[in-house]
């Protein structure tokens, strides 16, 4: 991550900056996790790398804030690294026959949904702000994911328990967050749509 605090234009170009090597980090892990657990069916090791993805994402943000790296790049890729990531743990899971089928569909929909908005009306970035509910959503998914996986490894039920407690509230929090966020969006269209008014409240340029 660069930095989710400040005006876009506090973000810096630079491209190979210590917190952006850091979330590039972070992708790779996805892959390594989906073979420790597909192919070698180390769910023990599997626990680890999302561990260490996990602390990557804090990291990144307190470097590129210590360091005063924030980017325009590192505010692109650090949302995408999580979700990216997110993604491929749960589809992996499925894969494994770990998680429901339904759990990946609730997860992939809104953000289809809210993808597909996104580009219609902004061709890209909306320039939305992360919530904070957002980011307790994405923590609470990448919370449980792993811990039902360590309930896999170690055959515990109280961890498969809790691992299920934490994972309901994270769907819960993503259907609610999505909502926000297409509200926030369609809210944002429609601002940058509407004709300007002039000082006494006419529109500008109304005969």
């Amino acid at each position: 991550m660069s930095g989710s605090s400040g005006s876009p234009t506090d973000y810096s170009t630079a491209v190979f900056t210590v917190p952006n090597i850091i979330t590039i980090v972070r992708f790779l892990g996805t892959p390594l996790f989906v073979w420790l657990v597909l192919a070698r069916h180390e769910y023990g090791w599997g626990v680890f790398v999302l561990a260490m993805m996990g602390c990557t994402d804090w990291i990144d943000g307190f470097v590129a804030r210590r360091l005063n790296q924030t980017s325009q790049l590192g505010r692109i890729m650090d949302p995408l690294a999580d979700r990216v990531a997110l993604v491929a743990v749960i589809i992996t899971l499925v894969v494994a026959k770990i998680l429901p089928l339904w759990l990946l569909l609730l997860l992939l929909v809104p953000d289809v949904v809210l993808l597909a908005v996104t580009l219609y009306f902004f061709r890209g970035d909306a320039g939305l702000k992360v919530t904070m509910l957002g980011k307790t959503r994405t923590a609470a998914l990448m919370v449980g994911t792993p811990l039902l996986l360590l309930a896999k490894a170690t055959d515990s039920g109280f961890a498969f328990w809790l691992a299920w407690a934490i994972l309901g509230a994270g769907m819960v929090m993503h259907v609610i967050a999505f909502a926000q966020y297409l509200v926030a969006v369609l809210a944002k269209h429609r601002e940058l749509h509407l004709p300007a008014a002039g000082p006494a409240g006419d529109i500008q340029g109304r005969p």
